[in-house]
Formats: structure tokens, C-alpha cells, sequence
């Protein structure tokens, strides 16, 4: 018999299936959910066992995409909804602040110009590679390409360059003109030298393949040759 959820996991679900209700299926609950149970795997993986630690991992990771500048309307990551999430399941203050640093801290954004702003601990090496793994492979393409649609970008273009030596601010920036496929080249071909845990790594190597192996397929079909 499957132990029961702590409390504060089970009002996590249903806070972000709440506050995630309505979003395209690239970052909706499924998406959160995914991620919680990647994270879980990757911990045992680590050997990370305390049920605090555990929880820790397992808040930031169902969380971490509820304030998403990308579905704000300004274009900023919004906390408050979590934080006051936090307050209310009565975590210690410590517990509390560590969440919300993983979360504020494990975007890609924050490393695209080399800089973190977390010395990563290892729940938070955890929960960031489990969100990374979401972000590459099988469920990374579908990802990409829903995003990308609900943008009405287009999928390839050969005029629009992928951007090199991206600024944080220019990676959020929503007025440059992008396609699908580039973020391949700006974002997910960059992931797997990004993990942080010794079983992300392992992870990521498969998944890396499967999307070169897909994007060399797309360009051979795009140009007629396959």
C-alpha cells in the first residue's frame, strides 16, 4: 500500500492544476507533474532519502512553473501566488525560503549568460535537471513545437538565424521573430552539458540523440532530400 501524501503535496496538485488550467499542453500541470516525478526518481537515484529534503523536492518541483513570466502578462515572474501558497501549509521558514529559491534560481534564463543566481544544493541540482529532462527527448519536441504553435511561430525558417551568445533579457524578450527550430540551437541541444546530478547526466544522453537524430530527419525533409 503506496504510502499517503504529505498535506502539502496533495494542495500543491491541486494549486497548480488550478493556476495551470487553460495554459498550451507545453507548460500545463502535466508538465509540473512530470517534473515532480522525475525529480522524485532522480533523488533516489542521488540517494537523497530525508522525508524533508524529499519534500523540499518535491514542492519545488510541482511549483516551479506556476508564476511563469512566460504566461504573465507582463513578461515577469510572478511569486506571489506560491509564496502565498508556502504560508499557508505552514512550512518552517527555512523550508519556505529554499522552495522559492530553487524556483527563482533553476530557469534556464538565469544560466544562458552564464550566471546563477543559486549556489545549487543538491535538491535544487535535482529539481532543475528533472525540469530539463522535460525539456529534451520525445516530450521536449512535442513541447517545443506546442509552444511554438501557440505563438504562431513558424516551424523553420532558413532567413531567421538562430541567435548566438544570448543576453537573459534578450532570451525573454517576446518581440524578436523566432521559429521552432532554433530553440533547439538557443536552448535544448545546450541542456545536456547543463545537468548538475550524475543521474541527470546519464538521463540526458539519450534524449539528446533522439532530438539530433529528429532535427538532422527535419532538415533532410525539409529540403526534399529525404
Amino acid at each position: 500500500m503506496a504510502a499517503e501524501k504529505p498535506v502539502a503535496v496533495r494542495r500543491a496538485e491541486e494549486l497548480v492544476e488550478r493556476e495551470m488550467a487553460g495554459r498550451d499542453a507545453s507548460h500545463d500541470a502535466a508538465h509540473a507533474l512530470r517534473v515532480r516525478d522525475l525529480a522524485l526518481s532522480l533523488a533516489a537515484e542521488e540517494g537523497l532519502s530525508a522525508p524533508a529534503r524529499l519534500l523540499t523536492v518535491e514542492l519545488a518541483a510541482l511549483l516551479h512553473d506556476v508564476g511563469d513570466y512566460k504566461y504573465t502578462k507582463n513578461n515577469v515572474e510572478d511569486m506571489s501566488v506560491v509564496e502565498m501558497f508556502l504560508e499557508e501549509v505552514g512550512l518552517e521558514e527555512g523550508q519556505k525560503d529554499e522552495i522559492v529559491s530553487i524556483i527563482k534560481g533553476m530557469g534556464f534564463k538565469n544560466e544562458v549568460s552564464k550566471k546563477s543566481i543559486v549556489d545549487p544544493t543538491l535538491e535544487f541540482a535535482i529539481v532543475q535537471d528533472a525540469d530539463r529532462l522535460d525539456a529534451i527527448g520525445a516530450i521536449g519536441i512535442a513541447r517545443c513545437f506546442t509552444y511554438g504553435g501557440s505563438k504562431n511561430s513558424a516551424l523553420y525558417d532558413p532567413r531567421i538565424l538562430p541567435r548566438d551568445n544570448l543576453s537573459k533579457e534578450k532570451y525573454m524578450s517576446k518581440e524578436e521573430k523566432q521559429t521552432s527550430i532554433n530553440h533547439f540551437h538557443e536552448k535544448l541541444f545546450k541542456l545536456k552539458d547543463m545537468m548538475k546530478t550524475e543521474a541527470g547526466k546519464r538521463r540526458a544522453e539519450k534524449r539528446h540523440k533522439f532530438m539530433e537524430d529528429f532535427v538532422a530527419e527535419f532538415y533532410e525533409e525539409w529540403s526534399g532530400r529525404a
